[in-house]
């Protein structure tokens, strides 16, 4: 599956737009990985258990949208974005959509 950022793929001419896909992915927070964050954010540094919690939740939701794109039987996905939110307190949704099109050379 050919998945691009921009509207359009330079190779390739879009000959069919198949509509909207999206997938999602939503985490909560474990509580080691709160406990380990707060002692964190007083020193300073990366929160390696959020940075490995978002980039599982990334991939799933991209996984999602790639499915559905596979559904409606698609060559490639383009003006694909990300967007992620709070659902509440210690979970967040990640969201990846775009547009599903057949391309031709």
């Amino acid at each position: 599956m050919l998945m691009a950022t921009t509207d359009h793929l330079s190779e390739y001419k879009i000959s069919k737009t198949l509509g909207l896909v999206r997938g999602s992915s939503i985490r909560a927070k474990h509580l080691g990985r709160d406990i380990g964050a707060g002692l964190k954010s007083l020193v300073g540094g990366e929160l390696r258990g959020y940075s490995e919690l978002l980039v599982e939740s990334r991939e799933e939701a991209l996984n999602r949208m790639i499915e559905a794109a596979e559904k409606l039987n698609a060559d490639a996905i383009v003006g694909i974005r990300f967007s992620s939110s709070q659902i509440m307190s210690g979970a967040a949704e990640m969201l990846v959509y775009g547009t599903a099109v057949k391309i031709e050379k």
